[in-house]
């Protein structure tokens, strides 16, 4: 049976369309998206308490996957030291063939089911840490080999994908399915499918994040400070937590690099 991602599109002669057309017909696609998420909530909700329970404890977050959903766990991973604070080897993410694949597909790199596996062993992941296999199909050899022998490790496995069912979700403790059906462009899963796993990421480690503490009411009070912009923002949120005027805040979140710093040694 064909994989709902690879089925034909639900658009004839789409080359023939007008750009407006085209806009539309993906528009009206793409507002799928955010209901096939809804649909998988539960099965969201049980990854995030699992990753969340093992990352308090001491563990790590990683993400494999291949083209663009290995591109999306890069970014989803790299994110987070800026956002949370947390250190750069808290969250990785491994895309098939390589840093280099992020910006040039890497031939016949998702079929070797075994590198994955040699590509987690560089970070000498163990039975502390979660690894989330990110493929659209559900059936990328790179992401099954690696959660495969995660298993057997011992390690929390999941998956994001946008079928039901396959050979990852049978590897997979937490399988998240968003099945978002077939894309504008047939077998594009950059589009729909990717959206959806961008969605799902968000969700994941910003759910973990706050339940690791790295939250207070709403704010990314342990952002890293790494332009004007977030500066100006931290300063306005110790501004705001302790009631003070800009030139206090500033020169508190200059001297302790932090607004939870700013703040926590204000109040004592």
């Amino acid at each position: 049976m064909k994989r709902i991602t690879e089925q034909e599109s639900r658009y004839k002669d789409i080359d023939q369309m007008s750009v407006l057309e085209i806009l539309t017909s993906i528009n009206t696609e793409d507002k799928l998206v955010p209901l096939a998420v809804e649909k998988a909530l539960p099965q969201i909700e049980k990854l995030a308490s699992a990753v969340a329970e093992r990352m308090a404890k001491g563990g790590r977050l990683f993400y494999i996957g291949a083209g663009t959903s290995g591109r999306l766990g890069v970014v989803d991973a790299s994110e987070c030291p800026p956002t949370f604070g947390v250190p750069f080897d808290r969250v990785v993410g491994i895309i098939a063939g390589g840093d280099s694949a992020i910006r040039k597909a890497v031939e016949f790199a998702e079929d070797d089911s075994e590198q994955a596996w040699i590509d987690l062993q560089e970070y000498q992941i163990n039975e502390k840490d979660s690894l989330v296999g990110l493929a659209a199909s559900g059936t990328t050899p790179y992401v099954i080999g690696g959660l495969n022998t995660a298993r057997k490790h011992g390690i929390l496995t999941g998956c994001i994908i946008c079928n039901n069912g396959g050979p990852i979700v049978a590897e997979s403790d937490y399988p998240v399915e968003v099945v978002v059906g077939p894309e504008f462009l047939t077998g594009s899963t950059r589009m729909k499918s990717g959206t959806a796993q961008k969605l799902v990421l968000n969700m994941l480690s910003t759910t973990v994040m706050i339940k690791l503490g790295r939250v207070k009411g709403n704010k990314m009070v342990d952002m890293q400070l790494t332009n004007h912009k977030l500066v100006d923002r931290g300063t306005q949120m110790v501004m705001d937590e302790l009631q003070i005027d800009h030139d206090q805040a500033a020169d508190l979140l200059s001297k302790y690099g932090s607004v939870r710093k700013a703040v926590e040694a204000s109040k004592g």
